[in-house]
């Protein structure tokens, strides 16, 4: 049996834009500029790693609980921005995507870094299509350490070499790779080269590809 996990931001909605404002609102407060180049960096990193590097580039300390301080502020922002998500937030293919995954009874995961995952999906109506979910309250360690597919392919019951992963970040298709999964990675070329296969949006992915993944 195959099974199918998704990566959340960026794959299913895009959510990178309010990270990148929420980050950046962080940066410009401790006095420094914040680069959505640099943003993209932070692509399926956790909330405390991505801290860090910010705050390395910014050449900038804090205490441990000037660090919490900073972590639960950048999430009530980033919170501030996703209160609005609908469906219409879920980008174009993906429904498309997921439908027909769910007609032929494939069991589908989230994996994903992000600790905001199941509002986001009760947001965008897609909850009840995942039969797992694992976010970045379950796992301990971060892409591209491939704990979260690893967990995910088990809480579908389905082995790690039969998962296809759907991700935009170099983390997450290192990840996938490591765990020895087929990963799809969904943007630029030269940028998710590691991935085995590479596409710039659900919508140029023909069913009858995913069809051939699923029975080879």
């Amino acid at each position: 049996m195959k099974g199918v996990i998704f990566d959340l931001d960026g794959v299913i909605v895009d959510t990178a834009k309010f990270h990148f404002l929420a980050w950046k609102k962080l940066a410009n407060d401790l006095g420094f500029d914040f680069t959505e180049l640099q943003n993209e960096e932070l692509k399926g990193v956790s909330r405390v790693r991505s801290l860090e590097k910010i705050l390395k580039w910014g050449n900038t300390s804090l205490s441990e609980d000037e660090f919490k301080e900073k972590m639960a502020a950048k999430n009530d922002h980033y919170l501030s921005y996703i209160t609005n998500l609908t469906s219409k937030d879920i980008l174009p293919g993906v429904s498309r995507i997921i439908d027909f995954l769910t007609e032929q009874n494939i069991p589908i995961s989230l994996g994903s870094a992000s600790k905001n995952a199941r509002p986001i999906l009760k947001k965008t109506g897609l909850m009840d299509k995942f039969h797992a979910i694992v976010d970045g309250n379950d796992v301990s360690k971060a892409k591209p350490d491939p704990e979260v597919f690893i967990i995910a392919a088990e809480k579908i019951g389905v082995a790690k070499e039969n998962c296809l992963v759907f991700e935009d970040s170099v983390a997450g298709v290192q990840a996938a790779n490591i765990a020895g999964m087929t990963s799809i990675g969904i943007g630029e070329k030269d940028v998710l080269h590691e991935a085995d296969h590479i596409f710039n949006s659900f919508e140029e992915i023909e069913i009858d590809f995913i069809k051939n993944l699923l029975t080879t």
